[in-house]
């Protein structure tokens, strides 16, 4: 039978010799399929065969027509953020501890690949968040993209920010804080799951911003457009000092009067499942919904 994809890319968690044995597995799966692999730089290192294409994680997307990772949900993001241009699918092997992204485990590896190189899956597509920081005293703008969050929040530990927001132009609220959770659907059960924020559907065209320990009590969470544009000024005074973060992984400097700019980038993530593919019994599963402590 045809394969649903020819050439594909195996991804490893940065630094982590133990990807190496599941790595190991996928080869010789897809090598049995009569599959080109195509090796990230840094996963390469953690096999002990040779021989492969072996390319850096930006020249990798141009090359393949599915980037299977493996490892935890940091590991799809990072791929997602590096890969959103060139339109390639991700599939997650999950190694970690949660996982709602990565939600193929190593014991069913061989079944669930089969399927999907048999043409069953799903595939969804999920936005992600462009971030541009404008610079009030000159220079470039710093630009990143978030798969999960853009978050705003304080550099020393003991201070609050104070910030600004605007949707569309027209003023939200001011605002004393530890920081701003802007989230992608993605994102509902990641960070802003835990400043409480809602669970939103994962493929709904939805911004969250959620508050960080706000210094009043009416603040809350609020839920907007997708295709909303989100305006972050960081205000002038003693309780300034900011940085932004995007999903964890890329951290960007801020100061007084710095303009955030945050929208819905113009392609989506393409993610592929397994067949019969449960967001909400991943909900019960990772959250444990219904047990008995």
């Amino acid at each position: 039978m045809k394969n649903a994809f020819n050439r594909i890319a195996l991804i490893g968690k940065y630094g982590d010799p133990g990807v190496g044995g599941t790595v190991d597995k996928l080869i010789a799966i897809l090598e049995n399929r009569g599959v080109e692999v195509i090796l990230e730089e840094h996963t390469a290192k953690a096999i002990q065969k040779s021989g492969y294409i072996i390319e850096s994680l930006e020249a990798i997307s141009s090359d393949c027509d599915l980037a299977i990772t493996v490892g935890g949900d940091g590991t799809l993001l990072n791929a997602a953020r590096s890969m959103i241009n060139s339109n390639v699918p991700l599939l997650g092997i999950n190694l970690g501890r949660l996982g709602f992204l990565v939600d193929v485990s190593p014991d069913e590896l061989d079944m669930r690949l089969e399927e999907i190189l048999n043409g069953k899956y799903e595939e969804e597509h999920r936005i992600l968040l462009s971030t541009r920081i404008e610079h009030h005293n000159g220079g470039s703008d710093s630009i990143s993209d978030a798969f999960n969050d853009v978050v705003v929040h304080k550099w020393e530990v003991a201070r609050m920010i104070e910030t600004e927001t605007y949707i569309n132009g027209r003023f939200l609220n001011s605002m004393r804080s530890d920081g701003l959770i802007v989230s992608t659907p993605t994102g509902s059960t990641a960070y802003a799951l835990s400043g409480g924020g809602p669970i939103l559907e994962p493929d709904m065209n939805a911004i969250i911003l959620v508050p960080i320990c706000p210094h009043t009590m009416s603040y809350r969470p609020i839920v907007i457009d997708g295709d909303s544009e989100i305006e972050i000024i960081v205000k002038e005074g003693p309780l300034s000092h900011a940085q932004v973060t995007c999903d964890g992984q890329i951290n960007l400097g801020v100061v007084s009067g710095d303009k955030i700019h945050i929208q819905k980038h113009d392609r989506h993530v393409r993610l592929i499942h397994p067949c019969k593919h449960n967001h909400y019994e991943i909900l019960r599963a990772k959250l444990h919904w219904g047990e008995q402590f």
